[in-house]
């Protein structure tokens, strides 16, 4: 017998008995001897918060709150492996943002770290171990973040004042939130806007006022969520337009033929080289994502796409003057 399965069996003998149990009777239930015992005793009272009492004149023990709400164990039981994984996921999500989760995560965290002590187990430092590099990373204010994140697990909708960079107005929406999306080291609010009778992906971090109404988000059906937002290449949802069909160098073909630019895509090897299959409704990101190749990377098709890296491409050059 293990030191949970004791821990789950003097649980299960102090919950059952309306009077103090002897400790030899505990003892040959648990198979363990005096000293063995007294450490599962006191790792139930220092580590679980049992609430466990010695009654002397009846020399035995019991559970002191046996009213209305009699002590349970933590619903949550884990091995020192499991521990640690998610102690690395709670650092994870701290990362995303600081502060958005950590509030909430305390609590557990807290709890962990007295599993891992009963189990005479450092716990370390895992931000020391774990190493998070966010790149062009747009904050979000926790207050807003908490209000849109709400009200989408809530399917309650939403009124925002969104600013949109790319024509630098303001404008005024109700939106049914149907997801959060972390894309690039950024949020993004999947939902419906009622404004434009159609699905929309906010950036959070140009989400400027969130108020939660009382009216029940519109429901939009998985499928049809999915079809939207992750046919195309990238942020841009919608139905795909066109299919990209990159060719990469040798020299980097190994990196890529592992590398997934999109659940539909297709990739093969010709002649070392690998070609890529990309379907895509808006190029604006996926012209970004090429350029950053350079020389390593040849647009085959289609010409718009190949025209539209040409003309940034030359663009660039010139930006550097005629030499």
């Amino acid at each position: 017998m293990d030191r949970f399965d004791r821990i789950f069996e003097v649980h299960k003998v102090l919950s059952n008995s309306r009077y103090p149990v002897a400790r030899k009777i505990i003892q040959e239930k648990l198979e363990c001897s005096r000293a063995t015992f007294a450490r599962i005793i006191g790792d139930m009272r220092d580590f679980l918060g049992a609430p466990i009492e010695y009654d002397r004149t009846l020399n035995g023990y019991y559970y002191s709150n046996t009213g209305e709400r009699p002590y349970q164990l933590p619903g949550l039981w884990f091995n020192a492996s499991e521990i640690y994984a998610l102690l690395a996921c709670q650092e994870l999500l701290s990362n995303v943002q600081p502060g958005l989760l950590d509030s909430h995560i305390a609590p557990l965290k807290d709890r962990i770290s007295k599993i891992l002590e009963s189990e005479h187990l450092a716990k370390g430092d895992v931000g020391k171990r774990i190493r998070i590099l966010k790149m062009a990373f747009r904050k979000v204010p926790q207050k807003i973040f908490q209000i849109i994140a709400n009200s989408a697990l809530q399917k309650k909708r939403l009124n925002i004042a969104y600013h949109g960079r790319e024509l630098d107005s303001l404008t005024n929406r109700e939106v049914s939130p149907q997801r959060l999306a972390y894309y690039r080291d950024n949020w993004y609010l999947d939902a419906y806007c009622h404004l434009r009778s159609a699905l929309r992906s906010f950036a959070v971090d140009r989400i400027q006022k969130a108020g939660v109404l009382k009216k029940r988000a519109k429901n939009i059906p998985e499928e049809r969520l999915d079809k939207y937002f992750s046919e195309s290449y990238g942020i841009f949802a919608g139905k795909p337009k066109n299919t990209a069909v990159l060719r990469f160098r040798k020299i980097i073909s190994r990196w890529i033929a592992n590398e997934e630019w999109h659940p539909k895509q297709k990739g093969r090897f010709v002649d070392g080289e690998y070609e890529l299959e990309i379907p895509y409704s808006d190029p604006r990101e996926l012209i970004l994502d090429i350029l950053r190749y350079g020389p390593d990377i040849q647009v085959l098709a289609p010409e718009s796409l190949q025209k539209a890296v040409i003309a940034r491409l030359e663009r660039a050059v010139r930006q550097y003057g005629a030499k």
